[in-house]
């Protein structure tokens, strides 16, 4: 008959334990905060890339049609042939963007034409909380930073 042998074998004291979790405690309250602001980071890093995206698809669009598409076309001109004057004579037949992307919070770029700004058309969105103004993910984003979002001079 086999006999078992106690050899000893010992557990994690109360005291070993919760120092681990205090070490895990402590590395948690360094690596969460990073990691919280990680997505707002995120989105506004695709406001700015889809803007841009959106800004050398209105460059193509003036090369062929020698002006920028009117506030009242909008971006849409960007996707299908605009219908409002002045209609495009050259409008490239596959468009300039397969479709127009939303801003990180699920609402569309809005627009200012050229002859609405003076001069560059301005694409922009209101942030988080679509309004003007604002600091960090509620801050507005444009493609021109001396002027604020929605308002033309």
């Amino acid at each position: 008959m086999k006999r078992f042998v106690y050899l000893g074998q010992r557990g994690f004291t109360l005291i070993e334990i919760m120092v681990v979790v205090v070490i895990l405690a402590i590395l948690a309250s360094f690596v969460v905060p990073n990691i919280m602001s990680a997505p707002e980071e995120a989105r506004i890093t695709k406001a700015h890339h889809d803007i841009r995206a959106i800004e050398n698809a209105l460059e193509r669009y003036k090369l062929d049609n020698y002006r920028y598409p009117t506030t009242e076309q909008g971006l849409q001109a960007l996707v299908t042939v605009p219908t409002a004057p002045p209609v495009p004579e050259n409008w490239n037949s596959g468009g300039y963007l397969k479709e127009l992307p939303e801003d990180p919070w699920e609402r569309p770029y809005e627009y200012l034409g050229s002859q609405d700004t003076g001069g560059r058309p301005q694409i922009f969105t209101l942030g988080a909380d679509h309004r003007q103004g604002g600091e960090d993910q509620d801050a507005d984003i444009s493609n021109v930073k001396d002027v604020e979002a929605g308002t033309a001079p």
